[in-house]
């Protein structure tokens, strides 16, 4: 491993964790949503949070360049009020990372929550308790397994995202080019073999990993809610 792959690897694992740890709140918000309340339109919302599964990812990464572009309407806010730019960026990529990594997160919190009892936070609040002690005490400590279980799993998909950044923040090295990237690029390079294999072992051990962790995470979820 030379130094430039070590950065590379680095990168990958900073865009990754940046990115579980930025699109967490809006997860769990989405997931609650969808798990606990019945509204008008909540098929579309489920729909559309879901989306990025099913589209191309070149497409997401199209539609990520239409919005936070310098023309688009968040990025052109952005860079009008605050002087900040995502494009070509590693913060584009995390956004990017981010973006594809939601589904799958908001899946596996969303059964965490489901597995719940209401029956125990019903309880809670006629002995008393306020809406915010029963989520404290109750809820979320019993859906922590998921939650934990959906940060491994989006980690996972953040550190193997390809087409939704190569597409939105092009590859920049030292910037944007993460893992798969970088093992693209090298597949291009006569001679690039053998750091394509380097690179490519290091994210099938990451990966790995990552999935091997979220299996264990979510297997221990259901057993403990069920018994609590």
């Amino acid at each position: 491993m030379s130094g430039e792959d070590w950065g590379i690897v680095l990168l990958s694992l900073k865009v990754a964790i940046v990115a579980v740890l930025l699109v967490l709140p809006f997860a769990f918000g989405l997931a609650w949503l969808l798990a606990r309340r019945r509204f008008p339109g909540r098929i579309v919302v489920d729909a559309l949070v879901h989306l990025p599964l099913v589209l191309p990812p070149v497409v997401t990464g199209w539609i990520l360049l239409l919005l936070f572009g310098r023309m688009g309407p968040i990025g052109g806010w952005l860079d009008r009020w605050f002087g900040v730019t995502v494009m070509f960026r590693w913060t584009g990529a995390v956004i990017a990372a981010a973006v594809m990594a939601l589904p799958l997160m908001v899946r596996a919190i969303r059964l965490s929550i489901e597995a719940v009892d209401v029956r125990l936070e019903e309880a809670a609040r006629t002995l008393g308790a306020s809406r915010a002690r029963v989520f404290r005490t109750i809820s979320l400590p019993l859906a922590l397994p998921g939650i934990l279980a959906a940060l491994v799993l989006g980690f996972a998909r953040s550190l193997g995202e390809f087409g939704a950044t190569i597409s939105f923040v092009s590859n920049i090295p030292g910037e944007t080019s993460t893992l798969p990237i970088a093992i693209y690029a090298a597949m291009q390079v006569p001679g690039g073999e053998a750091r394509v294999v380097r690179l490519a072992i290091i994210s099938v051990i990451l990966s790995l990993g990552a999935l091997i962790a979220s299996e264990w995470m979510i297997r221990r979820s259901g057993p403990r809610a069920h018994v609590l």
